[in-house]
């Protein structure tokens, strides 16, 4: 399931840009290199909008093909994986299961160390602790231990009377719902110069994040009222 916008991902990638720019420019404030600077913010806006580019590819695609092969049957509740994968079968035929296996796989390799990451990194900022990819365990105990629990907590879910597929759609709707204000914060800061100096966000970005956070609030809100 492809979230482009959940909010813990707010916390890590921020924190993951700052440690490569301090790394790049060895310590160096952006605003006391202008030019290094401009260059970082470049590689961020790319690395930013391809990412969500191929993420909500992604996402449209997995929509349609739910659409056009669960849905047109009448499936409209997915309560097991092996009725997400018959969404696979109209390409894969009988390898529909084993192709949407390894896809799990490969998409738990990649997500469960990000968001067990970026959980450590939220708590690390809320606490004040030191946190970094870049330290080892005895450096960053706290963060590293909170990285443990994430992984071996997600493990542990796996024993328990929970329905894995109504909680990733229930923690997809909280995601939705929390990533409102979080927008709302983020964009407010982005526009003072008190707080971005000479990055403030540009009129346009700042448009398109208004406009989506207002869809986004819109969407929430109707959900709750019917």
């Amino acid at each position: 399931m492809e979230q482009p916008l959940v909010p813990i991902y707010f916390f890590w990638q921020a924190s993951q840009e700052v440690e490569d720019m301090n790394m790049d420019l060895g310590q160096a404030l952006l605003n006391e290199s202008l030019v290094a600077g401009s260059k970082e913010i470049r590689r961020i806006q790319w690395d930013t909008w391809s990412g969500m580019f191929y993420s909500n590819i992604a996402a449209y695609f997995i929509i349609l093909a739910t659409g056009v092969t669960l849905h047109a049957t009448g499936v409209t509740d997915i309560t097991t994986a092996a009725q997400a994968a018959e969404a696979l079968r109209p390409i894969a035929g009988e390898f529909a299961f084993l192709l949407f296996a390894l896809g799990i796989v490969a998409v738990g390799l990649i997500a469960v160390p990000v968001l067990a990451g970026s959980a450590a990194y939220a708590l690390s900022e809320v606490f004040g602790w030191r946190s970094s990819l870049e330290d080892s365990v005895m450096q960053d105990k706290k963060f590293y231990l909170i990285i443990a629990i994430s992984v071996f907590g997600a493990l542990a879910i796996q024993y328990l009377p929970i329905n894995p597929m109504k909680a990733l759609f229930w923690s997809a709707v909280i995601n939705g719902v929390v990533a409102v204000p979080l927008m709302a914060v983020i964009l407010i800061l982005a526009a003072k110069r008190s707080v971005m100096g000479a990055y403030t966000a540009s009129k346009t970005s700042l448009a398109l994040g208004w406009f989506a956070t207002a869809i986004m609030s819109v969407a929430a809100g109707v959900m709750f009222l019917t």
